[in-house]
């Protein structure tokens, strides 16, 4: 099952498998849980068991039946490289990937150690961007060096939820960095020096700079509706994607 997003940075999610577990900061107040919730209640299918991990191969000829080129967020309800997901049920989202070149395929993780181990005996698809979550120091940045080992036409970083400033980063070898602030009634606030920070030093290493939103606080300190704090950065607006490959979902 596929869906239409309503991500700025992507166009459809595909989840082979849903749900996960908490790991570090940023998942405290974790969007896919409670949507997984709700789901359940609904009675949707594949959400049986609320957010607990569940692999559903079913879902894998997906994209397949999709010809028209189109951007997907994989797994944005779960983690791929959860270590409870099985190398062959990522091989076969893989084999997927490689059989669909006309689709481009954006994978996160915040298990960067083993999407790194993972990749270390085999080779990525041109087609697909491969991230990992930056949310604070301690946990999300030693992230970026795993990253870096894996062999992919495009690495990027979701710094989002921002929670702290992250300090000095090192992009070498990454294309693509996403900022956001926290959403949700119990979002924790992003303060505009830390967006900043991160947006000059991509400028400074040459790096695509994505400004996705404020989220439940707004640039003055203000808790306030999502949709009203708005996506402005210093009173504009910043869409960058990677080079060459970012016209797509524009076309």
């Amino acid at each position: 099952m596929t869906a239409t997003s309503r991500i700025e940075w992507t166009e459809q999610t595909w989840n082979p498998t849903v749900g996960c577990t908490k790991i570090s900061a940023g998942c405290k107040h974790c969007y896919a849980e409670a949507m997984a919730h709700r789901l359940q209640a609904m009675g949707t299918p594949g959400y049986e068991k609320g957010f607990e991990l569940v692999v559903l191969p079913q879902r894998l000829d997906d994209p397949l039946k999709r010809k028209k080129p189109t951007t997907y967020f994989v797994n944005s309800m779960s983690d791929l490289f959860h270590d409870l997901v099985p190398d062959e049920h990522i091989d076969s989202v893989f084999r997927v990937i490689q059989q669909t070149p006309h689709h481009t395929y954006q994978i996160l993780t915040k298990r960067a150690a083993r999407m790194a181990r993972y990749f270390k005996s085999r080779p990525a698809p041109t087609n697909a961007w491969l991230g990992v979550s930056v949310e604070n120091r301690k946990q999300g940045v030693p992230r970026i060096n795993h990253l870096r080992k894996v062999p992919a036409h495009i690495r990027f970083l979701s710094v989002e939820p921002l929670l702290e400033d992250v300090g000095e980063l090192d992009l070498t070898n990454i294309h693509w960095v996403i900022v956001g602030g926290e959403s949700g009634p119990k979002a924790r606030p992003m303060k505009q020096e830390w967006a900043d920070s991160v947006r000059a030093q991509c400028e400074d290493q040459g790096v695509a700079f994505f400004f996705k939103q404020w989220g439940g606080w707004g640039v003055d300190g203000k808790k306030r509706a999502k949709a009203a704090n708005g996506r402005l950065l210093n009173g504009r607006t910043w869409d960058a994607m990677p080079e060459n490959v970012g016209m797509q979902m524009q076309a």
